[in-house]
């Protein structure tokens, strides 16, 4: 039995760049996401640190799913910030869907900051055989 070691990297939050003019105050961030899939399903989960359910927006417009989400991270007053390395911003992320995907049933839940879509494939053509008429 071989044994395989995989480096584990943490990768900062992203700041997203675009060259288009942003009509919204304060900065926008790409969440780092994971995509998975078997035979039923594909699996995205994004990870929104800070983010409560009622501040997640999933967006579906021709074929274009988009993940957007507010961070309600506060300091009480009576407590005075000594370090502060957590950069607040929105958090913004699209996809574009294929035709596999059974976009009537997309599911999504929100667990301690991360965000989990499940994009439940069509299920495939069952094989038959065409009857063909004379005419």
């Amino acid at each position: 039995m071989t044994t395989q070691t995989q480096d584990i990297q943490a990768r900062d939050k992203q700041e997203l760049k675009t060259t288009s003019e942003q009509t919204t105050p304060g900065r926008t961030f790409s969440p780092s996401v994971d995509i998975f899939e078997d035979d039923q399903e594909l699996t995205i989960v994004a990870d929104m640190p800070g983010v409560q359910s009622d501040d997640v927006t999933i967006d579906l417009r021709e074929d274009v799913l988009t993940l957007t989400g507010v961070p309600s991270v506060t300091v009480p007053p009576e407590e005075e910030p000594i370090l502060q390395e957590f950069e607040f911003g929105k958090y913004f992320r699209q996809f574009t869907l294929s035709e596999v995907i059974d976009q009537a049933n997309i599911k999504a839940v929100l667990n301690h900051g991360v965000l989990r879509v499940t994009l439940p494939k069509v299920g495939p053509a069952k094989p038959r055989k065409v009857q063909i008429t004379e005419g």
